[in-house]
Protein backbone atom coordinates (compact mmCIF):
# COMPACT_ATOMS: atom_id res chain seq x y z
CA UNK A 1 0.00 0.00 0.00
CA UNK A 2 1.23 3.49 -0.81
CA UNK A 3 2.23 5.58 2.20
CA UNK A 4 -0.31 8.29 2.99
CA UNK A 5 1.57 11.41 4.05
CA UNK A 6 0.30 14.78 5.25
CA UNK A 7 2.52 17.77 4.46
CA UNK A 8 2.12 21.05 6.37
CA UNK A 9 4.43 24.04 6.67
CA UNK A 10 4.10 27.37 8.41
CA UNK A 11 4.71 30.41 6.19
CA UNK A 12 8.38 30.83 7.08
CA UNK A 13 8.97 27.09 6.53
CA UNK A 14 7.30 26.69 3.13
CA UNK A 15 10.59 27.09 1.23
CA UNK A 16 12.09 24.38 3.47
CA UNK A 17 9.13 22.11 2.64
CA UNK A 18 9.63 22.65 -1.09
CA UNK A 19 13.36 21.86 -0.77
CA UNK A 20 12.59 18.75 1.30
CA UNK A 21 9.93 17.57 -1.15
CA UNK A 22 12.32 18.14 -4.05
CA UNK A 23 14.91 15.98 -2.25
CA UNK A 24 12.33 13.16 -1.88
CA UNK A 25 10.32 13.92 -5.01
CA UNK A 26 10.61 10.45 -6.58
CA UNK A 27 9.45 8.78 -3.39
CA UNK A 28 6.68 11.32 -2.71
CA UNK A 29 5.37 10.93 -6.27
CA UNK A 30 4.47 7.35 -5.36
CA UNK A 31 2.68 8.32 -2.15
CA UNK A 32 -0.82 9.56 -1.43
CA UNK A 33 -0.24 13.16 -0.37
CA UNK A 34 -2.49 15.52 1.56
CA UNK A 35 -1.50 19.07 2.43
CA UNK A 36 -2.86 22.29 3.78
CA UNK A 37 -3.86 24.89 1.18
CA UNK A 38 -0.86 27.03 0.34
CA UNK A 39 1.69 24.30 0.99
CA UNK A 40 -0.26 21.94 -1.26
CA UNK A 41 -0.54 24.55 -3.98
CA UNK A 42 3.20 25.08 -4.00
CA UNK A 43 3.91 21.34 -4.08
CA UNK A 44 1.61 21.01 -7.08
CA UNK A 45 2.76 24.09 -8.96
CA UNK A 46 6.49 23.95 -8.25
CA UNK A 47 7.15 20.20 -8.12
CA UNK A 48 4.28 18.70 -10.10
CA UNK A 49 3.24 16.41 -7.25
CA UNK A 50 -0.31 15.13 -6.98
CA UNK A 51 -1.68 16.49 -3.71
CA UNK A 52 -5.13 16.60 -2.14
CA UNK A 53 -5.44 20.10 -0.72
CA UNK A 54 -7.27 20.97 2.47
CA UNK A 55 -7.99 24.51 3.68
CA UNK A 56 -5.05 26.58 4.89
CA UNK A 57 -4.08 25.94 8.51
CA UNK A 58 -5.65 29.06 10.00
CA UNK A 59 -8.91 28.26 8.18
CA UNK A 60 -9.17 24.73 9.56
CA UNK A 61 -6.79 22.74 7.37
CA UNK A 62 -4.87 21.33 10.34
CA UNK A 63 -8.16 20.09 11.79
CA UNK A 64 -9.18 18.57 8.45
CA UNK A 65 -5.91 16.64 8.32
CA UNK A 66 -6.44 15.62 11.96
CA UNK A 67 -9.84 14.19 11.05
CA UNK A 68 -8.31 12.13 8.24
CA UNK A 69 -5.63 10.94 10.65
CA UNK A 70 -8.19 9.87 13.27
CA UNK A 71 -10.11 8.01 10.54
CA UNK A 72 -6.97 5.98 9.73
CA UNK A 73 -6.33 7.74 6.41
CA UNK A 74 -2.91 9.27 7.23
CA UNK A 75 0.23 7.22 8.01
CA UNK A 76 2.65 10.05 8.70
CA UNK A 77 2.66 13.83 9.23
CA UNK A 78 5.45 16.14 8.14
CA UNK A 79 4.68 19.46 9.83
CA UNK A 80 7.46 22.00 9.45
CA UNK A 81 6.62 24.34 12.29
CA UNK A 82 7.95 27.84 12.88
CA UNK A 83 8.69 27.94 16.62
CA UNK A 84 9.69 31.61 16.51
CA UNK A 85 6.44 33.09 15.18
CA UNK A 86 3.16 33.04 17.13
CA UNK A 87 0.41 31.22 15.24
CA UNK A 88 -3.21 32.36 15.59
CA UNK A 89 -4.39 28.76 15.21
CA UNK A 90 -2.05 27.28 17.85
CA UNK A 91 -4.89 25.27 19.47
CA UNK A 92 -5.50 23.53 16.11
CA UNK A 93 -1.79 22.77 15.76
CA UNK A 94 -1.68 21.31 19.26
CA UNK A 95 -4.77 19.21 18.51
CA UNK A 96 -3.14 17.75 15.39
CA UNK A 97 0.11 16.91 17.17
CA UNK A 98 -1.89 15.40 20.04
CA UNK A 99 -3.89 13.29 17.57
CA UNK A 100 -0.59 11.99 16.18
CA UNK A 101 0.48 11.00 19.69
CA UNK A 102 -2.88 9.43 20.57
CA UNK A 103 -2.99 7.39 17.35
CA UNK A 104 0.75 6.58 17.28
CA UNK A 105 1.35 8.36 13.97
CA UNK A 106 4.88 9.60 13.22
CA UNK A 107 5.00 13.41 13.24
CA UNK A 108 8.16 15.17 12.09
CA UNK A 109 8.23 18.85 13.01
CA UNK A 110 11.58 19.91 11.54
CA UNK A 111 13.65 19.10 8.47
CA UNK A 112 16.05 16.76 10.31
CA UNK A 113 13.27 14.56 11.70
CA UNK A 114 11.38 14.72 8.39
CA UNK A 115 14.43 13.35 6.58
CA UNK A 116 14.65 10.46 9.04
CA UNK A 117 10.97 9.59 8.63
CA UNK A 118 10.93 9.95 4.83
CA UNK A 119 14.14 7.97 4.42
CA UNK A 120 12.77 5.11 6.51
CA UNK A 121 9.40 5.15 4.77
CA UNK A 122 11.13 5.06 1.38
CA UNK A 123 13.13 2.02 2.49
CA UNK A 124 10.10 0.00 3.57
CA UNK A 125 7.63 1.15 0.90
Amino acid sequence: MKPRIALIAHDKKKDDMIALALEYRDFLAGCTLTATGTTGGRLINELGLEVTRMHSGPLGGDLQIGAHLVNGEIDCVIFLRDPMTPQPHEPDINALVRACDVHNIPCATNVASARLVLTRLSEIA
